[in-house]
């Protein structure tokens, strides 16, 4: 059977299974399985073993757990409702201030939970209703709070890029400091059109009454130290490990405990809290482990058969393509699945077939996984099946249409698209940073 025929199947196989609605580790897990067995390769019943080990023995996986169980211990004990009041005070006499501060909470929730469901949680149920009932235009809000916390799979300690660290076998390190300057240059990107769009027309965002900003600056000092607390206890773990004086994994229980710790002190820590933090970091942790699983039995099949190598003739030598239009092919395609998948149903069925492609063609794999990343955050958002736009159309109050929820990302999506392209073709903007602390 020849290398095109046997990737053709594998990879139809394994479409096929997820359109059954199976869960995406046991559709990738069998599709690996049976094609070990059918196609009578010798070791293919070694294979879930050898992936089960391999994952088992990978000691930067600790930090998965201990960063999930951080941001639900910060999330459940309201401490970063904290960070919210502290912005509406401080930005509310500028015009979209409160939009502005909106995408300085999403930043600093991605960087205390690396998942962007957190962040759209806290949006749709704090910040939404309270610039609503401000006078906001409800449509560029709706979009403020898609786009900041898509920014949660790019901005350290991205559990998107964890995966994508195991299956492309690169240090989750790099990778989260190669999405530091490109989460933060979007961030910079959103505020930058929040602020000319609301001076423009300023009915979109206007300020906030005389009444409400009339604050004493003893109580904006307080609102101050409360929402700082969040961004001491991301400093504590991060500060050590970008230093050099802890491991990664040292640094990820250094967040976990002061987190735990600053929810006891504040009083926060209650039965109910601790119960649901630890349950959702279970169930979390053992998804992605699930997953991870099958992409390294499904990955060590696909690439073992020579299917890897029947993609790379295909691209390189019978279409003639060269390596960027490759790349550019590669991320349309991202967007095109992102319609109807998440990111590591995403990871998981192109990681075998485009990671080793990237690496052959001679791109740096930590810049590509941030361009993967970002990619996934634009086909988040992106009509008609968004992963992004059915959540916000979950939480969003019946005001918001999904029409409205439609229309609210286009700028956002745009915007991103400039970020992308800034950071293809300037790949220093992702590099810069791994390459100087680990050049140390």
């Amino acid at each position: 059977m020849s290398q095109e025929l046997i990737a053709v199947m594998l990879f139809s196989g394994m479409m096929l299974m997820l359109m059954t609605g199976q869960r995406v580790f046991g559709a990738i897990g069998f599709v690996a399985a049976a094609a070990a067995v059918f196609l009578g390769w010798n070791q293919g019943i070694d294979i879930p073993f050898t992936a089960a080990m391999k994952l088992m023995k990978w000691y930067p996986l600790l930090t998965l757990p201990m960063f999930i169980f951080m941001g639900f211990v910060l999330s459940e004990s309201k401490i970063a409702d904290d960070l919210y009041k502290m912005f509406h005070v401080w930005m509310g006499s500028v015009h979209g201030g409160l939009a502005i501060g909106t995408i300085g909470l999403m930043v600093l929730i991605s960087a205390m939970n690396g998942l962007s469901v957190a962040g759209m949680a806290i949006g749709a149920t704090i910040a939404l209703p309270e610039l609503l009932k401000r006078g906001y235009d409800k449509i560029m809000v709706t979009g403020v709070i898609q786009a900041g916390s898509s920014l949660g799979i790019l901005v350290p300690p991205s559990v998107v890029l964890v995966l994508y660290a195991m299956i492309a076998r690169q240090p989750v390190g790099q990778l989260w400091l190669a999405g530091v300057m490109p989460g933060l240059m979007m961030a910079a990107m959103f505020i930058i059109y929040i602020y000319v769009r609301c001076r423009i027309q300023p009915h979109l965002g206007p300020v906030l009454p005389e009444k409400e900003r009339n604050v004493s600056m003893g109580e904006k000092l307080r609102l101050l130290r409360a929402g700082i607390l969040p961004i001491g206890i991301f400093a504590s773990m991060m500060v050590p490990f970008i230093n050099g004086w802890t491991s990664l994994v040292e640094s990820s229980a250094i967040g976990a405990m002061a987190a735990f710790l600053a929810a006891i002190l504040k009083g926060r820590m209650t039965k109910v809290v601790f119960e649901t933090s630890v349950r959702q970091t279970l169930a979390i942790s053992c998804m992605f482990m699930w997953i991870i699983l099958a992409a390294l039995g499904f990955g060590a099949i696909f690439d073992g058969l020579g299917a890897v190598k029947a993609i790379e003739r295909l691209f390189t030598e019978q279409l003639n393509l060269n390596p960027w239009l490759i790349l550019i092919v590669m991320q349309l395609s991202f967007i095109i699945m992102g319609t109807f998948l998440d990111d590591t149903a995403m990871l998981v069925i192109v990681a075998p077939l485009y990671v080793p492609l990237v690496g052959e063609l001679g791109f740096d794999l930590i810049w590509y996984g941030v361009l993967y990343t970002i990619t996934t955050q634009i086909a988040y958002m992106t009509p008609p099946f968004g992963y992004n736009l059915f959540l916000m159309r979950a939480m969003a109050p019946p005001e918001i249409s999904l029409k409205d929820i439609y229309i609210s990302i286009i700028p956002f999506v745009l915007v991103m698209a400039v970020a992308l392209a800034l950071v293809m073709s300037f790949p220093q903007i992702a590099l810069w940073l791994p390459d100087y602390v680990y050049g140390k």
